[in-house]
């Protein structure tokens, strides 16, 4: 069974910093593509980042970019977030997303639990 496991939410001041991980395990890390979505309350699911296989590759939501890094070791299965100059506005549930293939070929998408970050003074 694919797993994704997210860590690393919190509350935070503006201005502060977060590092959110996102474990996975049961497949081949290394061949998903994979991304974070957020959720705010009451609103719909946005995309905010995503990252190539091989990690030379990415792209951000304009609302994150110069603050949000995305990364990932292949090693390790681990998917990562840094977030910098936090915002009232990034509170939200954070999920990671993969997109592979099963091994008979068929593409497969797989989303962690999320994990809840809340920027607030």
């Amino acid at each position: 069974e694919v797993q994704l496991v997210e860590s690393g939410g919190g509350s935070v001041q503006p201005g502060g910093s977060l590092r959110l991980s996102c474990a996975a395990s049961g497949c081949t890390f290394s061949s998903y593509l994979m991304s974070w979505v957020r959720q705010a309350p009451g609103k719909g699911l946005e995309w905010v980042s995503t990252i190539s296989t091989n990690g030379g590759t990415t792209a951000y939501a304009d609302s994150v970019k110069g603050r949000f890094t995305i990364s990932r070791d292949n090693a390790k299965s681990a998917l990562y977030l840094q977030m910098n100059d936090l915002r009232p506005e990034d509170t939200a549930v954070y999920y990671c997303n993969g997109i592979g293939r099963t091994p008979g070929g068929r593409q497969r998408e797989v989303w962690g639990q999320g994990t809840q970050v809340t920027v607030s003074s």
